[in-house]
């Protein structure tokens, strides 16, 4: 196993949360009530950039289980995570020129979708393999893990090859094999191919398959793409350390003014003087965190909300909306008022 994520560090984006919560709500289960466990609100989990924690993810899986009673949740689960969910991961692979190309760019930024998971591509033999290993320690959760992105996987495949690259190929499963009532359900996604009990959790198929060209092969969109990726990467990484918490701390609030340092590093149950030794440590500060999220918030507000500027200084912690004013033309060298105006004439063409 790779070295566990910290209860604090970025998991998994929020729309996958949401996924679950409306396939919950589907099957009968309480949507609120799985968010409710996390702490979550619909605010913070409609925001584009919200990257919920390990702890955060953890509790909404172990509710939605709890809820469903199904050990096989998992998998429905992955079978909803279509093709356009992943973005620009998917984007990235199903432009590459061939199979080998798509699935090494898979595995280079599958973090940036489940940074709980480490995914990794090898030949083995004759054999191309796909391995899944879990980054967390909660056995609990391990199936339900596993199954999600095996499902996920498995669907993109069936979308761009039909059934032809797990012929001669097997899923592997580092766990027994599950109740009889719910292994037609393993059939429909593997056919025969299952087999539990195994070492590692791995899909293998014909290495000779590995040059198979791409059907939607396209260099521009797959460079886009891979910008994008690499963009996600670095705003990945600066969740990790003690300036990660912070910024999840910062982003985790959306109903109120977002707080000073005092709260924050009573948040994190360490003093202000700590916080601001730690955070210096790594070459930041507890004010140019603020900033950062304070700019990537106040976009999305004038973009998608119709708040008003006095409402969204408040928002970002601003007592004076002229202080707030002057933050944002250092930004985007233009007044919030100018920039909402402008965002809006752009979409309506």
């Amino acid at each position: 196993m790779s070295d566990a994520l910290d209860l604090h560090s970025p998991a998994i984006r929020a729309h996958y949360v949401e996924i679950l919560g409306q396939l919950l709500e589907e099957e009968g289960g309480k949507r609120d009530a799985v968010f409710a466990a996390a702490g979550l609100s619909a605010d913070r989990l409609a925001h584009p950039d919200t990257l919920l924690t390990v702890a955060e993810f953890v509790a909404v899986c172990r509710e939605a289980l709890q809820q469903s009673d199904d050990p096989a949740l998992g998998l429905a689960f992955g079978q909803r995570l279509k093709f356009t969910t992943h973005g620009s991961l998917s984007q990235a692979a199903i432009s590459c020129a061939t199979i080998d190309e798509a699935l090494r760019t898979l595995a280079k930024y599958f973090s940036i979708r489940f940074a709980y998971i480490d995914l990794t591509f090898f030949v083995e033999g004759r054999e191309a393999v796909i391995q899944l290993t879990m980054r967390h320690d909660f056995d609990d959760l391990y199936r339900f893990n596993v199954e999600a992105v095996l499902a996920a996987l498995m669907d993109v495949n069936q979308l761009l090859f039909g059934k032809q690259l797990m012929y001669g190929g097997s899923c592997r499963l580092a766990y027994p094999a599950p109740e009889p009532a719910h292994r037609a359900r393993y059939a429909a996604l593997f056919g025969d191919a299952a087999h539990f009990g195994q070492p590692a959790n791995q899909l293998r198929f014909q290495a000779d398959m590995l040059g198979l060209p791409m059907a939607l092969h396209n260099p521009v969109a797959r460079r886009l793409a891979e910008v994008e990726c690499e963009a996600e990467l670095v705003r990945l990484a600066q969740h990790q350390g003690v300036s990660g918490r912070v910024r999840s701390v910062l982003e985790s609030v959306t109903s109120e003014p977002l707080p000073g340092l005092d709260a924050v590093a009573e948040r994190l149950h360490v003093s202000p003087r700590t916080l601001r030794r730690q955070l210096k440590r790594e070459g930041t500060g507890f004010q140019t965190l603020l900033d950062e999220v304070r700019a990537v918030r106040a976009r999305w507000l004038l973009t998608r909300t119709s708040q008003s500027v006095e409402v969204i200084a408040w928002q970002l912690g601003y007592s004076d909306p002229s202080n707030f004013g002057r933050a944002f033309r250092k930004w985007e060298h233009c007044s919030p008022s100018a920039y909402r105006t402008e965002a809006r004439g752009q979409s309506s063409r």
